[in-house]
């Protein structure tokens, strides 16, 4: 099995100042121990696949969606090799998509599961969703050279090694957040981000679309709060919003990479954006000036008043209507000028608005410091230093049912500092090594709550020091595809010294994608 695989491969590097497996010439063919997230199996064959000028990508029997991700290959390998790559629904060789959801063997796998299946004569990928063949494409991309993923083209040759790998997901719920809020991210830097997560599988988009320093969607019902709330940023910079437009092309992009959009209008802190632009929901009806600091819990909806319900039903309303996935998120977090009273009224009277528009509450950790209905989610960023009663506030409501979507603080928090050099990023949870970010297990790291309980893990990245693709990019890599594995991969295959091994490898990866990454000593690279 592939732990046993990783472990040769670990060996395999010999003493200190070898080179790294990672650093093989292009000609070889990529070992399918170098996958991440690590595949539940991967078993080597001999010989391998080649790509050349006659291969096609195959759809036998194809629905719209299959022929959706076989177009998605094609476009991902065109530029790069040079080759036609035609999409047919014709039999034959070469690259093959197949759904089998009444296969047993197939349908075990789940919705996101796969095989792939390579040898000399074709790669057959086979699946019982699209989505599961979505995953395997990225799979089969990081078993082709890394040069395959330049948008120009390249000398190849477009060898795949042989074998089997099988594979489904650990967790359903594979998150990564984008704070948009205190610094504003357009559409398409949106979209490219959303690319880089579909490539460790992840499945869901986080967008925290609300906070003090900015309202980032446009609400019908309250024009002020995306054209004047959106007006600026942390530091005082031009801001921005999206148009019901633009979040429905975020939507739809998402869903072209199967990731679920998760929307977050935080509430009833962090609502200083929506104070300045309504002046009536603040208790004593007066607006505070727009905020461009980095300061948290000082501003409060009014609890008591009841234009702060039909503002939530509002926005809740709308932002439900543009959002086909489950769920929404209402926030919930460092409501210090609430008091713990008006917080659980809040949050009870809210909680129920969000089912109502057919949609599933998720908020941060301190919902269960009020009453969570059936069925919500609450989403733990508590580190080390979170106190054991509210550490077993949370395990009191996972007994009780409350899902628990896991980010701790020093561990999944791609915003805070590697080391005290680190040029962005915040560091007030600690610094987060790659190693760290890596070595924990969601299953038991709250201990006491369920294993039934953890619905998944979710790596958050905060905006208050980032404002360009490329800082995003620097502090998500290497530790994101660390948290996709926790959530993907069975956890016999969680083991840091092949990992580091495997994540080495994917460096000539984001190279050739242009993604910018931290070279982490903890990690060995390939030489420059």
């Amino acid at each position: 099995m592939l732990c046993s695989l990783l472990l040769v491969a670990a060996a395999g590097l010999g003493t200190a100042g070898a080179t790294p497996a990672a650093a093989r010439p292009a000609a070889d063919p990529v070992p399918l121990d170098r996958i991440v997230p690590a595949p539940v199996s991967a078993r080597p064959a001999p010989g391998v696949h080649r790509l050349t000028e006659r291969t096609a990508i195959r759809v036998p029997g194809a629905t719209g969606e299959t022929k959706r991700v076989a177009a998605y290959l094609a476009d991902v390998l065109r530029p790069s090799t040079g080759y036609a790559l035609p999409v047919t629904a014709r039999g034959g060789d070469g690259i093959v998509l197949r759904l089998a959801a009444k296969a047993p063997e197939i349908r075990k796998l789940g919705a996101e599961g796969y095989r792939l299946t390579v040898t000399g004569r074709a790669v057959t990928l086979t699946a019982a969703r699209p989505a599961g063949l979505f995953h395997g494409v990225q799979t089969l991309r990081q078993l082709l050279p890394a040069a395959a993923e330049r948008r120009t083209a390249q000398p190849g040759p477009w060898t795949i090694a042989a074998g089997t790998i099988t594979d489904t997901p650990r967790y359903a719920y594979r998150g990564a957040m984008l704070d948009v809020s205190r610094h504003f991210f357009s559409v398409d830097k949106v979209k490219r981000y959303i690319d880089q997560l579909a490539l460790y599988k992840i499945n869901k988009l986080h967008l925290h679309l609300s906070d003090d320093q900015g309202w980032r969607i446009a609400i019908d019902s309250w024009p002020r709060l995306a054209t004047y709330g959106g007006s600026t940023q942390v530091g005082g910079g031009p801001g921005g919003y999206y148009t019901k437009a633009d979040y429905k092309e975020i939507v739809r992009y998402a869903q072209s990479r199967y990731l679920t959009v998760v929307p977050e209008i935080d509430m009833p802190g962090h609502t200083n954006a929506a104070l300045a632009s309504y002046a009536e929901l603040n208790c004593d009806g007066v607006a505070p000036p727009l905020y461009t600091g980095t300061e948290v819990g000082f501003s409060s909806f009014c609890v008591p008043k009841q234009v702060t319900y039909d503002f939530v039903d509002d926005v809740v309303r709308e932002l439900a209507a543009m959002t086909p996935g489950p769920y929404l998120h209402i926030g919930g977090d460092e409501a210090h000028s609430t008091s713990h009273e008006d917080y659980v009224t809040f949050m009870n009277k809210v909680q129920p608005v969000v089912a109502e528009y057919g949609k599933t509450v998720v908020g941060w950790h301190q919902l269960t410091g009020a009453t969570p209905i059936k069925g919500a989610v609450a989403q733990y960023w508590g580190y080390d230093a979170t106190g054991a009663a509210e550490k077993a506030q949370v395990v009191g409501a996972a007994k009780k049912g409350t899902k628990l979507v896991l980010s701790p603080a020093d561990r999944a928090y791609m915003d805070m500092q590697y080391t005290k050099d680190t040029p962005w990023g915040l560091h007030w949870a600690g610094y987060v090594s790659v190693r760290r970010s890596y070595d924990w297990d969601p299953g038991s790291y709250l201990p006491g709550a369920p294993a039934g309980s953890v619905l998944g893990v979710e790596a958050p990245l905060w905006s208050e020091t980032l404002s360009r693709s490329d800082q995003v990019e620097y502090m998500a890599f290497p530790r994101l595809p660390g948290i996709a594995e926790l959530g993907w991969s069975p956890v016999s295959t969680h083991d840091w010294d092949t990992y580091k091994v495997r994540i080495a490898s994917q460096a000539p990866r984001w190279e050739a994608l242009g993604i910018d990454y931290y070279r982490s000593p903890e990690v060995p690279w390939p030489a420059e």
